[in-house]
């Protein structure tokens, strides 16, 4: 990754400290000793990028429960330049917190990140049926904002939130979901590929060249008939008319692997607008699995095939 800041890097991500966003950029050995810059927005962390005050953002994409972040995929749908080098997984778990001498039944009003507050929503609804609900910017932000207001009487939170404030833990995993992860991205302005594992993602996004029917099952075939598995597919708005939608997809595999390079070649030719937005290491370290007839050496052979046909060289035998 090129540094286009001083001698030191800078890394944003969304804040304060104790975020998972900060437990993910945590995974990441280049940011070991680096600048950690704090944002209050996916927008704020990739303007930093862009505008070269810092080498990479860290940024959340998806989750398993809410699905897409939407936020993250127009963004990146919109700014210029970007490359995502890496992903990086996070499991998610919720304590409600408070000042001390606060108890359960004290509470009247919750601050939380609206994300954080859905995935809490049957703890909240049997403990505190009639609470109010107050948005915070971040799952850290809600807690300290404790000490700084008394508008909320308690907040939704990270586990490790005491060891950074002063604050009394009154119920622990509040999550609805035991087995919820969020998938982080670090995006970066560079243009380098990392190189292919063998256990790979490729993100793009591409939009559909008009609404006649069957174009979407046309787009899908370019991956179906080439063997590439999609692991994500999500449709948003475009925002320039009624019905007009681009759709944010995650490939298995590498563009370095020749079924994902020839699929993106057709859908290219389909597509007005495709995006690549990088080939980089699965979080999960799990090998892409492909049936035979969509490896390497088959695409290799069939191009050797009809290169000697067109240069009219006899037949091999």
């Amino acid at each position: 990754m090129s540094e286009t800041a001083a001698e030191t890097p800078t890394y944003s991500y969304l804040g304060p400290v104790g975020t998972f966003t900060w437990e993910a950029l945590r995974q990441v050995p280049e940011a070991a000793g680096a600048t950690w810059r704090s944002v209050s927005n996916v927008g704020e962390a990739l303007d930093d990028v862009v505008s070269g005050r810092s080498v990479g953002a860290m940024i959340a994409i998806e989750n398993s429960v809410e699905g897409g972040v939407s936020a993250t995929q127009d963004a990146l749908a919109t700014v210029p330049g970007l490359r995502i080098v890496g992903e990086y997984l996070v499991p998610v778990d919720f304590v409600l917190v408070a000042r001390p001498g606060t108890t359960l039944a004290d509470v009247r009003t919750v601050s939380a990140h609206p994300v954080a507050y859905a995935q809490c929503r049957r703890f909240l609804e049997a403990q505190l049926p009639s609470h109010g609900h107050i948005p915070s910017a971040s799952n850290v932000a809600s807690a300290a904002g404790l000490l700084e207001s008394t508008l909320a009487d308690a907040a939704i939170a990270p586990p490790n939130i005491t060891e950074h404030h002063d604050l009394a833990v009154l119920a622990e995993h509040i999550g609805d979901n035991p087995h919820a992860v969020t998938r982080f991205v670090l995006v970066s302005r560079t243009l380098g590929l990392p190189q292919r594992t063998g256990a790979d993602k490729t993100s793009i996004i591409a939009e559909l060249p008009d609404d006649a029917p069957g174009r979407l099952l046309e787009m899908l075939e370019q991956f179906a008939t080439r063997g590439v598995n999609m692991s994500l597919i999500e449709s948003r708005p475009i925002g320039d008319a009624l019905g007009r939608y681009r759709f944010v997809i995650d490939l298995d595999g590498h563009i370095h692997d020749e079924r994902v390079a020839d699929a993106l070649l057709g859908l290219r030719r389909f597509s007005p607008n495709v995006l690549f937005l990088g080939s980089y290491p699965r979080a999960d370290k799990r090998p892409v699995e492909f049936v035979p007839q969509y490896s390497d050496d088959v695409f290799t052979d069939a191009r050797d095939w009809l290169r000697g046909i067109l240069s009219g060289e006899p037949p091999l035998t």
